[in-house]
């Protein structure tokens, strides 16, 4: 299984594949989660670099990870999105939720 987070203190970047999926999200949501629970990390970036597809599963797993991680006081930041996934960002209404950046 490839993994996808890398935790540098308390930042844990998560490098989103090519495609987010169902079967993509709920992968990441478990790996993402594993981070969030020991309760050493306080910002999550999401970057998404090299990805060309999210359906609504991806709009669940960032909702859900930033209502998670804002229960214990982080942030979650979106970098490198390409326009299509902004414009699906803000169609879901997380610009309000998250920090949509173009890089850190």
């Amino acid at each position: 299984m490839e993994r996808y987070c890398e935790q540098e203190k308390n930042c844990l970047r998560v490098y989103v594949p090519r495609e987010l999926d169902h079967h993509e999200a709920d992968r990441l949501k478990q790996e993402v989660d594993f981070f969030i629970e020991t309760g050493q990390v306080k910002t999550l970036v999401f970057d998404f670099a090299g990805t060309e597809f999210m359906d609504s599963s991806g709009i669940g797993l960032l909702s859900g990870r930033n209502a998670r991680i804002a229960c214990f006081g982080g942030r979650t930041i979106v970098i490198n999105a390409n326009p299509r996934i902004r414009k699906l960002l803000q169609i879901a209404g997380l610009q309000d939720q998250v920090c949509i950046m173009d890089e850190i």
